[in-house]
This record gives structure tokens, C-alpha cells and sequence, in this order.
């Protein structure tokens, strides 16, 4: 039976119903099976969605506004000198007035309080596109290639080697909805947010899966069915570069780091990887790798939030 999703906000993973990530994922099933047969439904014909970037992103803007042509609809792109909040005006008037133009708004911003507040007072859904804590779009585009490449999610372990950030929170939040199991092995000082590991640890209990913080790489990717990486130093952390490429060092995704998985693992990155710090090219473009098959299916479960909530 499907739920009905209409006028729903998705700022975090956490916010959505393991009932609701099922009927997500079978709606970008269907849409990438109808996109490969050269199929167009013209879905959202008619509806606008503005796209504001705090930060400018390859793969966010290009899916939204192919995907969102896709489905019939139009995108407003809108950056930081199109918008009169860098002159004062609150994100609340900006939500408002909005609202009143658009169908739908996606905003791939710095702080996430931006998104809770786009939230409070949009009356249209708003999609959060990346923020500082979480990025909800690229959980779901993962969750879809692992079940479009293992075909389940129970019994599966996911080992994230790397900085507790943003993507690593979608990720936990992801796995303990569908009962997975999920290992993060992060340096000191740079694990996931501690109020997260919290709220998945008991969403997972529920579902059947676990969730496990360590700062032991090779312990991590011990038995992994998935092994997942990221940058060392995300958007806005470009100071820290230096620092960081000498603390996440034995952290590298590397040809012996990854001995310990099962022979028929994936390796999952979201993108841009930068070869030589936080993944060898030997691994990235291993054939074990489906990063560029991850990377495609932002297209398809971004699609497929827009079509179910707008």
C-alpha cells in the first residue's frame, strides 16, 4: 500500500519512516527500469523547484535539473548573489516568498540550521541538498545501490573508513532504518556526532541491525560487504587540509586495507575522491568499485523524492 509522502520536508534520514525509505527506493527503481527503456513520464509537469546553493556541487545540480526535466517540471537556480539573504534579509522572509512562486525548493547550504529553518517556514517541501550534518539525498542513492547490487539489506556490514561528517551521519541514519550493520572507523576527535550514533543505535535495534564507532580501520572493514569512503577535508574544511591528510593517513582506503572485506565487496565514495589521499586508484577503479553506478543514482532517488513529495 503506499504512503502518502506528498507536501513531506526531507532534511535528514532520521525524519523519514523505514516505510517511507521502501517506497522511496521502489520509486527510483522504477524510474531508473522506465529511464533505460527510454521511457518519460511527465510526472511533475507544470511544477517549479528552486535550487538555492550555498555551495556549488557538480552531481547535486546537474541530477536535480536534469532529473527534475525528467520528470516535466523546471528548476530555478539560485546562488548566493541571486538571494538578498547576503544583504540581510532571514532565511524565514526568503522561505515565505518562495513559497509563493515555487512548487518545491532544494538548498545545498553550509549550516544546517538553514534547512530546519527553510523547513519551519516554507509552505512547499523543502529538499535538503547537503548541509553540514547530513546529506539525506546521497544516503538514499546509497541505499538504493546497495540493494541494487547485493539485493538485501539484512545480514549486510557496511565499513565507513574516514571523517565522521555529514555523509557518515546519512549513512548511519540510513542503515539502522533497513537493518544493516554499520562499522565507522574514524580518527580520534573525529567520529559522528555523538547524538546520532545514539538515535541509530536504537532505530537499529528495532530493525535488526547495529551500529559501531572505532578508530580501528582494519577492524572495521574486517568481514565488510560494502566498504565506503569520503574526503578528509569536505567543503569549508580547506584550512584544516594539511592537518588532516597527516592525521587520516593510516585511515587510506587502500590495496591492503581492504584484504579484510569479502572477496565480492563494493566500494562506495560520493564524490569528487581525491586518488592518493583518502582512496588509492587501485581501489577506486578496482572492479569491485560501483562509484560511477553510485554517482547515477543520485539522478534516479532524487527523481523519485521529487515525484513522491511534489
Amino acid at each position: 500500500m503506499a504512503i502518502q509522502m506528498k507536501g513531506k520536508s526531507l532534511a535528514s534520514m532520521y525524519d523519514l519512516t523505514g516505510e517511507e525509505i521502501e517506497q522511496i527506493l521502489k520509486t527510483t527503481e522504477l524510474l531508473k527500469l522506465q529511464f533505460l527503456r527510454g521511457e518519460r513520464h511527465a510526472l511533475l509537469k507544470g511544477k517549479t523547484l528552486a535550487m538555492i546553493f550555498e555551495k556549488p556541487s557538480t552531481r547535486t545540480r546537474v541530477s536535480f535539473e536534469v532529473g527534475m526535466w525528467q520528470l516535466g517540471g523546471y528548476t530555478l537556480y539560485l546562488n548566493a548573489n541571486d538571494l538578498q539573504l547576503g544583504r540581510g534579509e532571514t532565511i524565514a522572509d526568503t522561505a515565505r516568498v518562495l513559497s509563493r512562486y515555487v512548487d518545491g525548493i532544494m538548498a545545498r547550504v553550509f549550516a544546517h540550521q538553514t534547512i530546519l529553518d527553510l523547513v519551519k517556514y516554507s509552505n512547499v517541501p523543502v529538499i535538503n541538498g547537503l548541509s553540514d550534518f547530513t546529506h539525506p539525498c546521497q544516503g538514499l542513492a546509497d541505499l538504493f545501490t546497495i540493494y541494487e547490487k547485493k539485493g538485501r539489506f539484512s545480514g549486510l556490514r557496511l565499513a565507513y573508513v574516514g571523517d565522521g561528517n555529514n555523509v557518515a551521519h546519512s549513512l548511519i541514519y540510513g542503515c539502522s532504518k533497513v537493518g544493516m550493520n554499520i562499522v565507522l572507523a574514524c580518527p580520534k576527535g573525529y567520529e559522528p556526532h555523538p547524538e546520532v550514533v545514539s538515535q541509530a543505535k536504537k532505530e537499529a535495534k528495532r530493525n535488526g541491525g547495529a551500529v559501531k564507532v572505532t578508530n580501528d580501520p582494519k577492524g572495521a572493514v574486517q568481514g565488510a560487504d560494502i566498504v565506503y569512503t569520503d574526503v578528509w577535508a569536505s567543503m569549508g574544511k580547506e584550512k584544516e587540509r594539511e592537518e588532516r591528510i597527516k592525521i587520516f593517513k593510516p585511515y587510506q582506503v587502500n590495496l591492503n586495507l581492504i584484504k579484510g572485506a569479502k572477496d565480492d565487496y563494493i566500494f562506495m565514495h560520493c564524490l569528487p575522491a581525491h586518488r592518493g589521499e583518502e582512496v588509492t586508484g587501485e581501489v577506486a577503479d578496482s572492479r569491485n568499485s560501483v562509484i560511477f553506478d553510485q554517482a547515477e543514482n543520485r539522478l534516479h532517488a532524487q527523481k523519485a523524492i521529487m515525484a513522491l513529495i511534489i
